[in-house]
């Protein structure tokens, strides 16, 4: 293990990092996939319905049927959290676990972690009617009432977004707000969307699913809850940068690590796909992780081919 020299490795198993490998593999590039998380947050979604060639899907399924492919097309994947990867002369020396695998390239595929809020029934009911991505679940709640929680853009524009679904959409925010106010404006002009603001979101309550959220509110005297069938959670998100800010790899002013046409970012050899990147206008979803992924892997294909000219 110590003398092996990779022509890649993938740091990433989520939809981007299993998307690299299937094209490396296609390039016959000798490379390794390490990731702590096969599949990543899509393994929590109970339904996708906009992969292409799959009416309804469990994310779990869908990420499954994506190992499976790595794996037959000759994949090696390490379960395994990478610490660090330094570069030392031409070569990258990444530790994972116990072990370091050294490497003439590298792919960040690293994701991005949704901000939890840490509450009572949050991690019970993940894919049970809470989502962190409303552009990916909304469907899911037509003609239900649900709670968006959050203050900033993300959370206006995730309540627009699910208005066009559900029947009721309540906005609750803790004690301030910072979206823009056009986005305030549209939230107040919707019938369906009611603003409230709270000291404090208590718990999510329910059975098998999602049937309520309890919370502080400002001026009562005690708690109130709201009955509803779902709860998108948008608090921001985590990016999986601190590999890459060690490397010297350049974020934008939201931490999105900057990539050209390429993949590639400012840093030889390193490139980056999925939603940490700046890439496909941050749309955030499969089918564009996916996409970055194989140019990512073709990239580095082209780049090792002319290094040996």
């Amino acid at each position: 293990m110590e003398n092996t020299i990779y022509d890649l490795i993938i740091v990433g198993a989520g939809p981007s990092g299993l998307g690299a490998s299937i094209y490396a593999s296609r390039y016959k590039l000798d490379h390794l996939l390490i990731g702590n998380e096969i599949g990543g947050q899509v393994t929590e979604a109970a339904e996708i319905e906009n992969w292409a060639g799959e009416i309804s899907i469990p994310g779990k399924t869908l990420m499954e049927k994506f190992q499976h492919h790595a794996h037959h097309l000759g994949a090696q994947i390490v379960e395994s959290d990478v610490s660090s990867i330094l570069k030392n002369g031409d070569v990258f020396e990444v530790v994972a676990g116990k072990d370091t695998y050294k490497s003439k390239s590298i792919i960040l595929s690293l994701g991005m972690k949704p901000r939890k809020m840490n509450i009572p029934g949050e991690d019970k009911f993940i894919g049970k009617g809470i989502s962190y991505c409303a552009t990916c679940d909304a469907m899911f709640f037509r003609n239900k009432d649900v709670v968006v929680i959050g203050g900033g853009d993300a959370a206006a524009t995730a309540a627009i977004h699910v208005s066009e679904f559900a029947e009721k959409v309540y906005l609750l925010y803790r004690e301030t707000s910072n979206w823009e106010p056009s986005w305030e404006d549209q939230m107040r002009a919707n019938s369906k969307i009611e603003i409230r603001c709270c000291k404090n979101i208590k718990e999510i309550k329910g059975d098998q699913k999602v049937a309520a959220v309890v919370y502080e509110s400002m001026d009562a005297p005690k708690d109130e809850t709201l009955d509803v069938q779902g709860v998108f959670i948008e608090i921001g998100s985590v990016p999986g940068v601190v590999l890459a800010q060690n490397l010297g790899v350049k974020l934008d002013e939201q931490k999105y690590i900057i990539v050209d046409q390429a993949q590639a970012t400012n840093v030889e050899f390193v490139y980056a796909s999925g939603d940490v990147t700046t890439g496909s206008n941050k749309f955030r979803q499969i089918i564009t992780a996916v996409a970055e992924g194989a140019v990512a892997a073709g990239s580095v294909y082209k780049k090792l081919k002319l290094s040996k000219k």
